[in-house]
């Protein structure tokens, strides 16, 4: 099992809705007072839609504010909202909305940590637990029957070999081996468990990243890894029945992640060997064959779609030292892209995730007494 690294001094704050850390080191110190329970707002207190042109900027409704030790957000669904604790395993609770009441609690096994995202649909979610550390790494799903809280089998799924799984509502993506040994991006149903490849490529080569779109999903190749002629490149293909087509990049071989809709992609790039893999160069091509434009500088690995709309966060640094987040959009047909968000001096972004046309990121007061996170929502 391949596990990418990304060199960060606030990765550890990007990671608290993601993988939970095996590291008894990086584990958030006890709290001082008993953890509340969380209690996530029914619905974002926005006022919905944009009504004009469909470019206003969306109002941000506050979700989930819990101590940095506390429960964290993985996604909110219309019917469930899925928390994560911070527990070493990282325990995934999925809470009924109406009810309030959980109706999963899945405690990985040990030696095993929960990993994002959670996929979710109105009957079902599905959980991935990853063990990378000693002699047999294993990547374990489980798919949850919501209407019993039991898991369900999920034997007809092709196995998961990376631990990367890219998800829009209950279509997701994900990395298989097939008996030939070929590494294969799957597409795969939550409700009917149908899948199908959209490519394989042969060993040691491997693909990975993958991002889904309402139309499209968009993944990395790559060739020759771990040697000087390794090469990494982003295609995309239709979720319906496209082939996989590469994006041109500005680099060859150093592309590294990406989003396709409606036949437009944004994507960033960054060497394998840069000393600083935390941010990468991005770019957006309006079609396969439009010139790229430069988007500057954005934080590696968040780029998503959501609704209509290609998503990512940027970091700025002051002559202090101090670091500043940025959430900024853009569709195909936009001159230019949008900021819909600016983080307070001092205050991390976990990379975004998207749920019923809906974008939820988690923002970590750390230099606050005592230290909170918040997480906030916006219709895009």
């Amino acid at each position: 099992m391949r596990r990418r690294t990304v060199a960060a001094g606030t990765l550890l704050v990007l990671a608290l809705a993601g993988c939970s850390s095996t590291s008894k080191d990086s584990s958030p110190p006890p709290a001082t007072t008993p953890t509340p329970k969380p209690t996530p707002s029914a619905t974002p207190t926005s006022p919905g839609r944009p009504t004009d042109s469909g470019t206003a900027i969306p109002v941000w409704a506050s979700v989930l504010r819990q101590p940095v030790d506390g429960q964290h957000l993985v996604t909110q669904q219309r019917r469930y909202v899925v928390t994560r604790g911070s527990d070493e395993a990282g325990t995934t609770t999925i809470t009924s909305r109406t009810s309030k009441k959980a109706v999963v609690r899945h405690v990985p096994a040990t030696g095993f940590v929960a990993q994002s995202p959670v996929v979710i649909d109105d009957h079902w979610a599905l959980i991935e637990d990853i063990r990378s550390d000693g002699p047999d790494p294993q990547i374990r799903v489980f798919r949850y029957d919501l209407s019993t809280g039991k898991a369900a089998s999920s034997a007809a799924l092709p196995p998961v070999s990376e631990p990367e799984i890219g998800a829009y509502d209950g279509t997701f993506a994900y990395s298989s081996t097939d008996a030939k040994n070929r590494s294969c991006l799957i597409v795969a149903d939550l409700a009917t468990l149908r899948s199908h490849p959209v490519t394989c490529v042969d060993a040691p080569g491997y693909v990975a990243d993958p991002v889904v779109s309402a139309d499209t999903v968009t993944f990395s190749e790559i060739a020759a890894p771990e040697t000087a002629r390794r090469c990494k490149r982003i295609l995309s293909a239709s979720l319906s029945s496209g082939t996989a087509q590469p994006v041109p990049a500005a680099t060859n071989c150093i592309q590294w992640s990406g989003a396709s809709l409606r036949g437009a992609t944004v994507w960033s790039e960054v060497a394998a060997a840069d000393p600083d893999q935390y941010q990468s160069k991005a770019y957006i091509r309006e079609s396969g064959d439009s010139p790229a434009r430069p988007l500057g500088t954005v934080v590696t690995d968040t780029i998503l779609a959501c609704g209509n709309w290609i998503l990512w966060e940027t970091r700025t640094v002051s002559a202090t030292g101090e670091e500043t987040y940025q959430i900024n959009r853009w569709r195909p047909g936009l001159a230019a892209p949008q900021r819909m968000y600016a983080a307070k001096p001092g205050v991390a972004l976990t990379p975004m995730t998207c749920q019923d046309n809906t974008v939820y990121v988690e923002a970590a007061y750390l230099a606050s007494t005592p230290t909170y996170t918040e997480t906030i929502a916006a219709p895009v």
